[in-house]
């Protein structure tokens, strides 16, 4: 399903009939039908009518709201969907050490693997000797903290060897830039704020990205608050970053990537505020939210089912495919790892 963007400051959106209608200063700028949509994002300056999220929160339509720089505000939702016994089973999974690690390892598995597959591809792709020696020697480093996953018996020694390999394909990220280093350098991974074009990025799609897990675990009957990998904190989607995991460097990343090297993002498209944080100006968002919505529109033929598939849907499958695990239907988790 669609996700409606309403990026345009001062924009209200109401429901019309069956519809979304979107105006901004006495002008109409969209209208669409709500069957078309599965969840209506806002970022800071637009709102919509009470009517409207009463509607979608019947439907179970999510609405999020997000700030100018793509940082998650709040979510209205409506009534829990699922069994109760999914949830039941989901916190004693989290207070079983054991039961959280045989999760968090393969999770963990599947973003060095498919970390890995970026880099390496972009060492294929690249004319730059250097650039290519430094992605290869990345790799093989964490080639070397997969191997040692197996024998990691803690969850701390688990996020131990999850952050190692953040570190070497973050160092090497940079080297997947194909663009003037003075306007898209890339030294080392910044947030709260982003200090640079590049996190800017970075954070804003992570993001979104976020937000869509968050709503594939709802759909299920999952809580997102509650997971496995990330610790628990008030007010930290922790099993929705579990599942973002798999899918930051094959969404995400790569999404990042081919706008910067195509030159559809250009310096211009950023701004700098108070405290020297970067992000996107509102012509920037509107490039970077249509390119995401096309990348979720994309095929891949999904490890487990063997079938073609919209790359947004896989958040959706894989939060079925934890639930199932969970309720004893699988005996393992089984990440997304694609060919």
């Amino acid at each position: 399903m669609n996700t409606l963007f309403v990026t345009h400051q001062g924009a209200f959106a109401r429901l019309d009939g069956d519809t979304v209608r979107v105006d901004a200063n006495g002008a109409k700028l969209l209208q669409v039908p709500l069957l078309a949509l599965g969840s209506l994002v806002f970022f800071e300056g637009a709102s919509l009518s009470p009517p409207l999220m009463s509607r979608c929160a019947k439907d179970g339509r999510d609405i999020t709201f997000l700030d100018f720089a793509g940082r998650f505000q709040c979510r209205v939702v409506g009534p829990l969907s699922g069994n109760v016994l999914l949830r039941q089973a989901q916190y004693a999974a989290q207070a079983d050490a054991e039961r959280c690690i045989a999760i968090a390892r393969p999770i963990v598995a599947a973003k060095i693997k498919n970390a890995r597959a970026t880099l390496l591809r972009s060492a294929r792709d690249t004319l730059d000797a250097a650039n290519a020696a430094t992605l290869l020697q990345q790799a093989a480093y964490m080639a070397d903290q997969l191997a040692m996953l197996p024998d990691m018996a803690t969850l701390d020694q688990i996020r131990g060897v999850e952050g190692q390999s953040a570190s070497c394909y973050f160092a090497a990220f940079g080297a997947m830039i194909a663009r003037d280093k003075s306007e898209f350098a890339f030294v080392t991974r910044t947030r709260r704020p982003p200090r640079d074009r590049v996190n800017a990025l970075l954070s804003f799609v992570y993001s979104l990205l976020t937000t869509d897990c968050a709503s594939a675990l709802e759909g299920v009957g999952l809580d997102p608050q509650f997971g496995y990998l990330h610790c628990l904190r008030p007010g930290r989607p922790a099993l929705a970053l579990d599942l973002v995991e798999e899918f930051r460097s094959c969404i995400a990343d790569r999404l990042v990537l081919t706008l910067l090297n195509r030159r559809q993002l250009n310096p211009e498209h950023f701004e700098t505020r108070p405290g020297e944080s970067v992000m996107l100006t509102a012509e920037g968002r509107k490039i970077l939210l249509t390119a995401y919505q096309s990348r979720k529109q994309e095929e891949v033929t999904h490890p487990l089912l063997q079938a073609q598939t919209p790359l947004g849907l896989v958040p959706h499958l894989q939060a079925r495919l934890l639930a199932r695990h969970l309720r004893g239907d699988l005996p393992t988790y089984p990440p997304f790892v694609p060919r």
